[in-house]
C-alpha cells in the first residue's frame, strides 16, 4: 500500500499551488517528477565532494569514484546485469546512436523496427540508409494496435538487428519482448530494446529476456535530466567500436598509437555528469522501495477510471488497445479534425492539470494515419484518484465549451 502523505512530502512540486489550486502533473511519460532524495544526493556532490571520479587520488576524488561505482552497481542490480555491462549516457537517444554508430552494420544489412518507434529509434537507421546503404523494414501493428507477431515472424528472416520500443510512449502498449527476442536469435539477429518507457514502470530482467542491448533514460524514472543507461552483453560490448573517444576511454596513448580501455569505460568519453549519475542511483533505490507491483496497481486503477469516463464521449478516439490494462499508465486520445493543443492549454488554465499534446516524437505514426495530434495523459505512482476526478470534471467542462 502506497503512503501518499509520505510521497507528497518526498516530491516538492506536489506541495506547491498555483492560484490556490494544487498542481496535477499527468506528464510523467515526458518527464517524471524528482523526489527530494535524488535532489539532495546531487546537492551533496556539489557541496561535499565536487571532484573528478577515476582521475584524482585525493580523498574527494576517491569518494566520488566510490559513489559512481555504487550507482553503477545499483543500475546493474536494477536490471540484473553485470557492472561491466552498464554504460552511462545522457539519455536513451545517445544509447541508440551509440549502437547505430558502433555496431558493424554494412551495405545491405537489415534493421527491423515497429511502426510505433520514437524518432530516436527511427532517424539513426534512416541516416545509416543514406550513409552505409543498410535496409530498414517495419512491423506494422494489428488493427487493434497490438504487436503483429505473425508479420514479425515473416520479416525477421535475414535481419541483422531487431530494434524495437519495449513500451510505446504513444499508447502505453508493450510488445512481447521475450518471444520476439527468442525468435530473433533463432534467426541469427541481435536485439535492442528501447526501454525508456518501460524501465520506470515494470521490472526488467535482461538475463531472463536474453536481450543483447537496451537503453533507458534517467529523467523518466525519477532521475536527473541528462542521464541514461546503455546496456549490452559484455562479449558484445567488447566487439563494438566506440564512436566517441578521448579522455577516460584509453589505457595509454603515444603520438602515433593508443590502447582502448575495456567496457564500459571505453564508451564513456570525457568528464561525466557525476552529480547526475549519483542522482540516478538514488532514483533507482527510491523506485525499488516503492515496488513495481504498487506502481502497476496504481497506474491501472487510474487508467481504468479515466478510460471509462472519456469513452463516454462518442467523438473521442483512444490510441492503442481498447483494454486499459494493456496501456499501463498512458491514455492518448484525439478528436478527428481537432487540434488537441487547445484542450491541454485550457486544462492547465482552469485546473492546473498538466498533460501533453502533440505527436510525442512519433511523427511517423501520426503522419502515416493523417492524424494531427493527440492529448496524452501519462500517470505514475504519485498520482491519485482525486486528481483523476479533477481531470475528468475539468475535461467535461471543456468538451461543453468546445
Amino acid at each position: 500500500m502506497l503512503n501518499y502523505e509520505k510521497i507528497k512530502n518526498d516530491f516538492p512540486l506536489l506541495s506547491k499551488q498555483i492560484n490556490d489550486k494544487k498542481i496535477i502533473y499527468f506528464d510523467s511519460s515526458c518527464m517524471s517528477l524528482k523526489p527530494r532524495q535524488v535532489i539532495e544526493a546531487m546537492n551533496e556532490y556539489y557541496f561535499e565532494f565536487p571532484a573528478c571520479a577515476g582521475r584524482s587520488s585525493h580523498r574527494l576524488g576517491e569518494l566520488v569514484t566510490k559513489k559512481i561505482k555504487g550507482a553503477r552497481q545499483a543500475v546493474a542490480r536494477f536490471i540484473n546485469a553485470d557492472e561491466q555491462e552498464i554504460v552511462f549516457t545522457r539519455n536513451t537517444t545517445e544509447g541508440i546512436n551509440l549502437l547505430a554508430n558502433s555496431l558493424d552494420l554494412r551495405n545491405g544489412d537489415l534493421v527491423l523496427t515497429t511502426d510505433k518507434e520514437h524518432n530516436s529509434n527511427l532517424i539513426p537507421w534512416q541516416v545509416l540508409i543514406k550513409k552505409k546503404g543498410i535496409r530498414h523494414e517495419i512491423v506494422k501493428s494489428n488493427d487493434d494496435s497490438v504487436f503483429n507477431f505473425e508479420k514479425y515472424k515473416e520479416l525477421v528472416r535475414g535481419v541483422k538487428l531487431v530494434s524495437m520500443v519495449h513500451t510505446s510512449n504513444l499508447d502505453g502498449a508493450t510488445i512481447p519482448a521475450k518471444e520476439i527476442i527468442k525468435i530473433a536469435h533463432e534467426n541469427g539477429a541481435l536485439v535492442f530494446l528501447d526501454a525508456a518507457q518501460s524501465a520506470p514502470h515494470k521490472k526488467i530482467d535482461v538475463r531472463d529476456l536474453d536481450v543483447d542491448f537496451m537503453a533507458f533514460s534517467g529523467h523518466k524514472m525519477l532521475g536527473p535530466t541528462g542521464t541514461g543507461v546503455f546496456y549490452g552483453k559484455y562479449n558484445l560490448l567488447e566487439k563494438l567500436e566506440p564512436f566517441m573517444v578521448g579522455g577516460d576511454t584509453v589505457e595509454y596513448s603515444t603520438y602515433t598509437d593508443h590502447k582502448m580501455l575495456q567496457s564500459p569505460e571505453k564508451f564513456e568519453a570525457g568528464l561525466q555528469d557525476y552529480a547526475g549519475i549519483i542522482g540516478l542511483g538514488e532514483a533507482i533505490k527510491y523506485l525499488e522501495a516503492i515496488g513495481f507491483d504498487n506502481i502497476r496497481e496504481q497506474e491501472l486503477k487510474l487508467n481504468r477510471y479515466i478510460t471509462e469516463e472519456i469513452s463516454k464521449f462518442p467523438k473521442i478516439k483512444i490510441i492503442g488497445p481498447s483494454d486499459s490494462a494493456l496501456r499501463s499508465g498512458i491514455i492518448s486520445f484525439y478528436i478527428d479534425g481537432t487540434d488537441m493543443h487547445q484542450t491541454t492549454l485550457i486544462l492547465d488554465e482552469m485546473s492546473n492539470v498538466m498533460i501533453r499534446s502533440g505527436q510525442h516524437c512519433v511523427h511517423s505514426w501520426f503522419n502515416d494515419r493523417k492524424i494531427k495530434n493527440s492529448a496524452r495523459v501519462s500517470l505514475y505512482f504519485y498520482n491519485t484518484m482525486d486528481e483523476a476526478k479533477i481531470f475528468i470534471e475539468t475535461f467535461n467542462k471543456i468538451i461543453k465549451i468546445l
